[in-house]
């Protein structure tokens, strides 16, 4: 199981750190230029989606962290993923599942992960 939560949260962490490093050199995100889903959210709030690079160069060098936690057995690894998951839930699709599946997994293996 912490290869699947490795793996999904380097999916997920990678891609948002590129893609706010994309955005903030290029000015739009990878991809289509219309961004996903979860910038409806934003667009709700009357926020520019295209200011948010530093918040995805933020989440992916937390999701990054996570990982290296995770794979030191740092105390604090076990809440900083549930955290980290819970706060990634808006990026609809993709990080979304990305992040429910590592919280569930960590909700269901807490012991087995040696936390």
């Amino acid at each position: 199981m912490k290869i699947i939560i490795t793996i999904l949260g380097l999916l997920n962490g990678s891609y948002m750190l590129l893609d706010g490093l994309f955005v903030l050199f290029k000015g739009k995100y990878i991809g289509p230029e219309k961004p996903g889903p979860w910038a409806i959210l934003f667009y709700k709030l009357n926020i520019n989606v295209f200011k948010l690079a530093p918040l995805f160069i933020i989440y992916g060098l937390l999701w990054l962290l996570w990982l290296f936690a995770l794979w030191t057995n740092q105390s604090w690894a076990y809440l900083f993923g549930l955290l980290i998951s819970i706060l990634t839930i808006w990026y609809i699709p993709i990080g979304t599942l990305f992040s429910l599946i590592i919280l569930f997994v960590l909700l269901l293996t807490k012991d087995k992960l040696g936390f």
